[in-house]
């Protein structure tokens, strides 16, 4: 039997990225925060705010370690809860056309879960004070696993603590490496673009094969 076009496909998962997913790309008012507080403009995709992002995602450096690096001098106290607010403020605007499957995901009774990398201290500031962790029965977020996207290891603890074949996932997200990582242990994959239609993009994915 091939697939077909049930949407929300019962049995699957749909597991959501976070940042540009259901976050929308930081706006140029909150890097401008975040760059006064810093003293550095962070915007660019060299900035030394993206050295190590990928450590700090994964747990591999605390907040004062990871902010140090990119200030190139020792921070705390004061100033390392302003940076770590303003870094959280980046990554808050949230996007509506995600949200809007969201809800009509959640009112389906469609099992939705969430793999971001994300820092652990923003993970925790975002679940006591955002609404959006609420559409997920699952979140799953590196800095509290020590592990990080694209590593086969993180789909894999995802799926068993789903309990679900690779195949029974549907996989959201915008990084193209993040994609063929969960592709290439066989999950369905949807990759995120400012264009995508991505009701419909599920809606065609339908049942597994």
């Amino acid at each position: 039997m091939g697939r077909t076009n049930t949407f929300p496909a019962s049995g699957t998962w749909y597991l959501f990225d976070y940042g540009r997913v259901i976050s929308t790309e930081p706006l140029a008012e909150d890097w401008d925060a975040l760059g006064e507080a810093a003293g550095l403009d962070l915007r660019s995709p060299s900035s030394s705010y993206w050295a190590a992002r990928l450590e700090y995602d994964g747990g591999g450096l605390s907040p004062a370690e990871y902010w140090s690096s990119v200030l190139g001098r020792a921070v705390g106290g004061d100033d390392l809860d302003r940076l770590e607010e303003l870094d959280a403020r980046l990554w808050s605007r949230l996007n509506p056309r995600t949200l809007e499957v969201l809800d009509f995901l959640a009112a389906q009774g469609a099992h939705l879960a969430l793999l971001s990398n994300m820092p652990e201290g923003m993970s925790h500031r975002y679940e006591s004070e955002a609404s959006w962790p609420g559409f997920f029965a699952a979140r799953y977020f590196s800095g509290r696993l020590r592990m990080v996207k694209p590593e086969p290891q993180i789909y894999r603890h995802v799926l068993k603590g789903l309990g679900a074949a690779p195949e029974d996932v549907v996989f959201i997200d915008d990084s193209r490496a993040n994609i063929e990582a969960a592709e290439a242990l066989g999950m369905r994959v949807v990759l995120l673009r400012e264009d995508t239609d991505l009701r419909q993009e599920l809606a065609l994915l339908g049942e597994p094969a």
